[in-house]
């Protein structure tokens, strides 16, 4: 008898895994020469805002938040003469910039570093999109304690918010269609360092 699967069978089982969207590069909307330049910009803008930076803390929402807080900690504390206090927010979900319609995200207890009571936050992501990343990082925030202030920082703005969520401090804002997604890159994470602008060629299943 013959092992081989009838080829009249039915095809693809409850377990066939979704097939995942076709991505089409559009275009490099940031050099790492433009990113470094903006963040210098930024940290200007933070210190500018806050009246200095003695009360300023700021935590990146992981992962690529993480690295833009370390590095705007540094411009700062260049700028200011002083060392500035960051932390970490783990919130673990398909990645807001990939998804209109993922799960809800979940944050992993963890510290975030520094006591955030009384403090000016900046808060920081690398895109902005829908708002819920950041609706999330806020709860978790304040189960951590009560801030002076939270402001909000993004390298991206992509637009296309769901919740009345906006930027204190906003690197570049680009217009997109929901079939796009921006892809920032770091050297700490990637290993490279640029923002590119893709496109889903294929349906999202």
């Amino acid at each position: 008898m013959s092992n081989q699967t009838d080829s009249t069978d039915p095809t693809p089982t409850a377990t066939t895994p979704p097939r995942k969207p076709t991505l089409r590069e559009k275009g490099r909307l940031m050099s790492s020469s433009e990113i470094e330049r903006t963040l210098v910009r930024l940290a200007h803008e933070i210190v500018e805002k806050n009246n200095g930076a003695a009360n300023v803390g700021l935590v990146g929402i992981k992962r690529r938040g993480v690295p833009l807080a370390q590095r705007l900690a540094a411009l700062i504390a260049k700028i200011e003469k002083q060392p500035v206090d960051t932390g970490v927010l783990d919130i673990s979900f398909y990645r807001d910039d990939l998804s209109t319609a993922g799960p809800r995200p979940t944050v992993t207890p963890s510290p975030i570093g520094f006591d955030v009571n009384g403090r000016d936050i900046i808060l920081m992501d690398d895109v902005l999109y829908t708002g819920r990343t950041i609706r999330a990082a806020l709860d978790a925030l304040f189960d951590q304690g009560r801030p002076k202030s939270v402001q909000l920082l993004v390298l991206i703005d992509r637009g296309h918010r769901e919740l009345p969520i906006q930027a204190t401090f906003t690197g570049r804002l680009v217009p997109t269609s929901k079939r796009e997604i921006i892809e920032v890159k770091l050297n700490e994470i990637d290993g490279q360092e640029q923002v590119l602008l893709v496109e889903v060629t294929e349906p999202i299943s």
